[in-house]
């Protein structure tokens, strides 16, 4: 596998499948069809990566030794604080409440300051450079998430924002019965932090790969609305292709008003999600 250099990549001097992103960007625009034959092979080889997208690709972009230990030692304290505070605040937890408790609890441990020095660059470097071409709702590491403005879900263990996203699912709910679960709802920085790096963990540093399932820091619409649903009693597959073969998605497809937010094809560098739903009035 070839690794590549993450601090030139967030320079903008490295390039993703020898395209920068001003041209990936433009790509984006271009609407998606089922017939591969038609596209050009910059586009045949854009599709390739996103259909396998959990497969190692020769222009993916790697962390370097150095980073991929201070992706590791993150990806740990992250996990020893989601222990502390619990899953459901976790889910909640503002990047300044993540560092004063890390501080206060041995436990957890302070961030060093390498390790903050990461996780700023991993925020505020553009994922453009490694291939997630989505846009980004939340631009400050610091954003919090009011919790005035949010409820918890009963029996999820997740919360939805007050207003759209919570009404939706409600309407989910009511129309599919007990069938439907919310699997995911709001995510902070924070909890969006640990599933990226810890999917780049699991594979070797690899940010293209972990970006083509999971929004970078920032990037993720879970931030300001999206839910994800499932069917009860798929567990893990709800995550999965085979999630398009259930009743509940069957009928999510035909109620109409619900959008999904990553199409099949879609060319934003993403896989499809069909269990992810666009509450936002972005596509």
């Amino acid at each position: 596998m070839k690794r590549r250099d993450f601090l030139r990549a967030a320079l903008g001097v490295v390039i993703v499948g020898g395209f920068a992103p001003e041209v990936l960007a433009q790509v984006a625009r271009i609407p998606p069809t089922s017939k591969q034959e038609n596209y050009d092979p910059f586009i045949k080889d854009y599709l390739h990566k996103v259909r396998n997208f959990d497969a190692h690709h020769q222009e993916d972009v790697f962390l370097d030794q150095a980073q991929f230990r201070l992706l590791k030692s993150c990806v740990a304290r992250f996990e020893r604080l989601q222990r502390t505070v619990g899953h459901g605040n976790f889910y909640l937890l503002s990047f300044d409440d993540a560092t004063n408790i890390s501080r206060n609890y041995p436990r957890v441990g302070r961030f060093t300051r390498e390790e903050l020095i990461f996780l700023e660059m991993i925020f505020y470097s553009d994922a453009a450079h490694y291939g997630f071409l989505g846009e980004k709702p939340l631009q400050n590491l610091t954003d919090r998430i009011q919790l005035r403005k949010v409820a918890k879900v009963p029996y999820t263990g997740n919360y939805l924002y007050k207003g759209l996203p919570l009404e939706t699912y409600q309407k989910v709910r009511h129309e599919l019965g007990r069938q439907v679960i919310l699997t995911s709802g709001i995510r902070s920085v924070i909890k969006q932090f640990l599933l990226f790096l810890n999917k780049a963990y699991n594979y070797d540093g690899n940010l293209s790969l972990a970006s083509r399932s999971l929004a970078p820091p920032g990037y993720s619409y879970h931030g300001i609305g999206d839910f994800d649903v499932g069917q009860v009693g798929l567990g893990a597959d709800n995550f999965t292709q085979r999630f398009t073969t259930t009743e509940v998605y069957r009928k999510l497809k035909d109620l109409g008003y619900i959008k999904i937010r990553y199409v099949e094809d879609n060319m934003l560098g993403v896989r499809f999600e069909p269990w992810h739903i666009n509450v936002g009035s972005k596509a």
